[in-house]
């Protein structure tokens, strides 16, 4: 069997029980470079072999799959957050399907989840954003061309941008050309929940200045709109005193 497992977003002990569990039990990782904190292989049994694939192909994760399945080992493919945002997971599953070995996939904690934790930060406030757009600026991998950054600027949702740290100045300049302010609130959340975090407030439009101002190059995300920094929200409905629901009568 081969589990495909989420390590989580950085923190070594934000991994599932699950996800902990296939890890002492495997027999073989392969686990995502330098993008998995090192820590969670601490979790291993004595006799355990492990693989980096920042240095290796697809076909050359494949035959070690294949080989641990022909010899009855439990496998753990450890990807970093929650692999099925760009975990490239879809792609070696497909191969496994062609050559009849069994997987599952055990999900977990995904940067984005970690980014909000790491500046206490709810998503959907009411009245304020009650969506969230995950998105990428296309690099070496294209975007379609429906998914552009400016068509998504215009819901003003709260958006979590992925894999474009480098590419900050034509970021900003599609938000606003998208629609949002260019004092829109913003934060730059690096290494989310990795001993090493670290979180900046500023604004669309000074996301390129802030990444330099605080030599920030890589391994962060960016999240843009209103509920980074609002003060004025709607109260939730749900905890509300003359709000009604199946398990309470309210007072209206």
């Amino acid at each position: 069997m081969v589990h495909f497992v989420g390590a989580g977003s950085g923190a070594a002990d934000l991994i599932t029980v699950r996800g902990k569990k296939y890890l002492e039990e495997a027999d073989i990782i392969i686990y995502a470079g330098s993008l998995v904190n090192p820590q969670l292989l601490e979790y291993t049994k004595d006799v355990c072999t492990i693989h980096n694939s920042a240095k290796m192909t697809l076909e050359e994760v494949i035959s070690v799959m294949e080989s641990g399945y022909e010899k009855g080992l439990d496998i753990v493919r450890l990807h970093t957050g929650d692999p099925c945002i760009y975990g490239a997971i879809r792609e070696q599953m497909d191969i496994l399907d062609e050559k009849g070995i069994p997987y599952d996939y055990c999900p977990g904690v995904s940067a984005f989840c970690g980014a909000a934790s790491a500046l206490n930060l709810e998503y959907t406030l009411p009245d304020i954003s009650q969506s969230v757009i995950i998105t990428r600026m296309e690099g070496r991998t294209p975007v379609p061309a429906k998914e552009s950054i400016q068509s998504f600027a215009a819901h003003q949702a709260t958006m979590v941008v992925f894999l474009s740290t480098g590419m900050l100045e034509e970021l900003s300049r599609r938000l606003i050309e998208g629609g949002y302010r260019e004092d829109t609130p913003a934060a730059i959340v690096y290494k989310a929940t990795w001993p090493d975090e670290k979180t900046f407030i500023c604004t669309v439009g000074t996301l390129a200045q802030t990444a330099r101002d605080n030599h920030i190059t890589k391994t962060a995300l960016m999240i843009i709109g209103d509920a980074v920094k609002t003060a004025h929200y709607q109260r939730s409905r749900l905890y509300d005193p003359g709000f009604t629901t199946e398990f309470r009568k309210g007072t209206e």
